[in-house]
């Protein structure tokens, strides 16, 4: 199984709340990412890439194999911080 995804890491949970607001009003994913982001995906708008099973913390696994697809999940909290991800597909 794989999937592709894109995911936003910050450091608080209210920054993630905030950054999903914002998204939710009409603002670009990528372009937040990109501003925001202290993963090194946000240069590339938070893309992951394709992704398998276990190649992600758990929780953020979790999101990206089970959760709806298209839906901005979180915050969801790991031991990097608190995550925004985003699903395209998985197959």
């Amino acid at each position: 199984m794989k999937a592709q995804a894109r995911h936003i890491l910050v450091k608080t949970a209210a920054e993630a709340e905030q950054l999903k607001q914002r998204i939710a009003k009409g603002e670009a994913f990528d372009v937040l990412a990109k501003k925001f982001s202290t993963c090194p995906s946000g240069k590339r708008g938070g893309d992951l890439g394709e992704v398998r099973p276990g190649q992600m913390v758990g929780a953020i696994d979790q999101v990206i194999f089970k959760k709806a697809l298209r839906e901005i999940h979180g915050p969801i909290k790991s031991k990097f911080g608190y995550h925004l991800v985003q699903v395209f597909y998985r197959d």
